[in-house]
């Protein structure tokens, strides 16, 4: 399972790729498994805040429907509207598909963070 370097990692299975005060949100290829074949995604709104650790969205596949978590604060700067008619493409190439961009609005919270080498021994 590839676990992509220079990407920053959740223990709830969402990366963030970050650059400079924003960052964009996808789930790891770990988490598109274990869902199955994605079916929806729902996302926020454009200006929506998010707070670290908490919800965001939600993702349904043909086995369950999961809840999205913020790996950082910030604000919605971009969705990734293309997802609203594909969501498949989350389990082609998840780490290339993002869902939602971030203004970042605490870049020290990527220090809470798991890099590759350590999401990679956590799903191992």
């Amino acid at each position: 399972m590839a676990v992509p370097a220079g990407f920053k990692y959740t223990k709830d299975h969402e990366w963030i790729e970050i650059s400079g005060s924003t960052g964009r949100v996808g789930i790891t290829d770990y988490a598109q498994q274990q869902l199955g074949d994605v079916v929806f995604v729902d996302l926020p709104g454009l200006g929506t805040r998010v707070t670290r650790g908490q919800t965001f969205g939600t993702i349904e596949s043909v086995k369950a429907v999961s809840e999205l978590f913020a790996p950082m604060s910030g604000e919605v700067v971009e969705v990734n509207t293309a997802l609203k008619d594909k969501p498949e493409v989350i389990n082609t190439d998840p780490h290339a598909t993002w869902m939602i961009a971030l203004k970042l609005s605490n870049p020290d919270e990527a220090r809470e963070l798991l890099d590759a080498a350590a999401y990679a021994e956590l799903v191992k």
